[in-house]
């Protein structure tokens, strides 16, 4: 059994908030003659003792969470519509001969009082209702933040599938181009090596956060384009440039969120267009960034096929709803045979 401190300390501050302020409220209620009256008219307000108000609104106490956590979940709720409605009716009227009995009893100058006896009555009545609103206003409130929870819940859950895609669908492609080094016995093959090193070490460590400095995502770019430039050399024509200044550097992204649509231009650009090339523009200014990629691709594969290759693209569209729907533009065009992406995010 848990110690009671840390029972405590799971109970949402919310519910602290709510449990104290019914207390400040039923104490307003019952000690209210004592703070508008004075002891010169026997703390009573009109011609009702302060002893006589307060046992009323104890009396009301019980209706109101009465009504609210036994009568409106057990039968309202669950569809005992009639039964609730003689229940709560009951219930009113017996809590009318008790108060009645009360001032039979022990205050008899008051019977034949009628303020007194529209203090009897009514607020029951008033309170019954009142605490009927309010077990569907908690019971509402209850439901959509239980909705929101289970919404964030589903999200982070799609979020952390997508993010396990990518790790083993980028490795699939980078181990590639290493055997394509390793078969050309390439003297570059210790440098690629060194630098898919760096890139694990991201994946590893740097992806398991939500958020990244922008800097470490591009130096990630970085050593993969490193990683493309010694395979392809100057087999593929490649124009790459990053401006990013020192204000913007320390801004944050979703990790691996930039990769998947290189990627796609290495694996589209490079193997059937008849004269590879392909254009990486990254650009940061004011937490602003624009991102476009461009390159061409052969005739024989169709148009929309880029779009729906492997995991890539589709990956990063479903990501980019999760995180940033509705600080981000996506465009991406597809004219005679050159597949060209334009990316605009707002960084935090």
């Amino acid at each position: 059994m848990q110690p009671l401190s840390t029972e405590m300390k799971n109970i949402p501050q919310s519910h602290y908030i709510s449990f104290v302020l019914h207390i400040l409220i039923w104490l307003t209620l019952l000690l209210l003659p004592y703070v508008v009256s004075n002891a010169a008219n026997h703390y009573s307000i009109g011609s009702i003792p302060a002893s006589f108000f307060s046992i009323n609104w104890l009396i009301h106490l019980v209706l109101f969470y009465g009504n609210a956590f036994y009568l409106v979940p057990k039968l309202f709720k669950r569809q005992y519509w009639g039964f609730y409605i003689l229940t709560s009716t009951v219930l009113v009227l017996l809590s009318y001969v008790l108060k009645y009995n009360i001032l039979k009893v022990w205050f008899p100058a008051l019977v034949d009082d009628q303020p007194a006896h529209k203090f009897i009555f009514a607020p029951s009545i008033v309170i019954v209702v009142i605490s009927f609103i309010y077990r569907m206003v908690v019971d509402r409130i209850r439901f959509e933040k239980e909705q929101a929870d289970s919404r964030a819940e589903q999200l982070a859950n799609e979020l952390k599938f997508l993010r396990s895609q990518i790790s083993p669908h980028f490795m699939f492609n980078v181990l590639t181009n290493l055997v394509s080094l390793a078969r050309k016995k390439s003297d570059q093959l210790e440098t690629s090596l060194i630098t898919l090193s760096d890139l694990m070490r991201y994946m590893l460590y740097e992806t398991q956060h939500k958020k990244i400095e922008l800097r470490k995502e591009i130096a990630y770019l970085d050593n993969y384009m490193a990683l493309q430039m010694l395979r392809f050399a100057s087999d593929v024509k490649i124009d790459y440039k990053v401006n990013l200044n020192d204000l913007d550097a320390d801004t944050t992204i979703e990790p691996m969120l930039l990769i998947p649509f290189v990627e796609n231009a290495f694996k589209h650009g490079t193997g059937s267009a008849t004269t590879p090339w392909m254009m990486i523009r990254l650009e940061v200014d004011q937490r602003k960034l624009h991102f476009e990629v461009k390159n061409p691709y052969g005739a024989k594969i169709e148009p929309n096929g880029i779009e729906r290759s492997g995991i890539g693209l589709g990956n990063i569209k479903l990501r980019l709803d999760l995180l940033y729907k509705n600080s981000y533009s996506l465009t991406i065009n597809d004219k005679e045979n050159i597949f060209h992406v334009i990316l605009t995010l707002q960084l935090s």
